[in-house]
This record gives C-alpha cells, sequence and structure tokens, in this order.
C-alpha cells in the first residue's frame, strides 16, 4: 500500500507539522489528522524509482546498451559471455545474442 504524507494545516500535534499515513488508492484522503482532529491537507510528493546507473546494473537486469563510436560501429558496453564487443552495421555476426537473455 502506498504511503502518503500529510501537512497540519493549523497547529502541529504530537505527530509533528507533517505525519505519512499508509492507505489503500482506494481510501477517502484525510481532512483531518487521526492523532487531534486537526485539519490536514494531502501533499504531493515525489514517488521514489531506482534505476539502474552502472552498465553492469544494466547487464544484470538483461538490457544491452550500445554506445556509438563511429558511423555504423556501436559499443557493447553491456557485453555478455561470446558477444561481440563492437557491433557493426552490415555483419549480423556483430548483433547481440538476446535470446540468451529473453524467454517467452
Amino acid at each position: 500500500m502506498p504511503t502518503y504524507e500529510y501537512e497540519h494545516l493549523d497547529t502541529p500535534c504530537s505527530a509533528g507539522k507533517t505525519f505519512e499515513a499508509v492507505q489503500s488508492i482506494r481510501d477517502d484522503e484525510f481532512t483531518t489528522c487521526p492523532h487531534c482532529g486537526g485539519k490536514v491537507k494531502k501533499l504531493i510528493s515525489r514517488p521514489n524509482i531506482n534505476t539502474p546507473k552502472t552498465n553492469s546494473e544494466l547487464r544484470d537486469l538483461g538490457f544491452t546498451k550500445l554506445v556509438r563510436r563511429d558511423d555504423g560501429v556501436y559499443e557493447n558496453v553491456t557485453q555478455r559471455d561470446k558477444d561481440s564487443k563492437y557491433m557493426v552495421r552490415g555483419k549480423p555476426e556483430t548483433v547481440p545474442d538476446v535470446s540468451k537473455i529473453v524467454s517467452d
């Protein structure tokens, strides 16, 4: 279930100026504080999205990252066993073998 943040509009209570509440997405939002009964408003918070940051993290997640090095030449920076380090236009044997990664 998602966690929502609420802020007191008047004086804060023991929960603080802002507090978090774990609620179903179907639940109505709070208009009053469940601790003191004071008026509150729901805050818009930034979601926590975790994205891979390194080439090895991308490779471990099954992605292939190609970096352009020249016209028609790409370096496979997430190279796996027996993959070519460079993918060259017109040479299908240099294309990464995704059948090792993707399954039905």
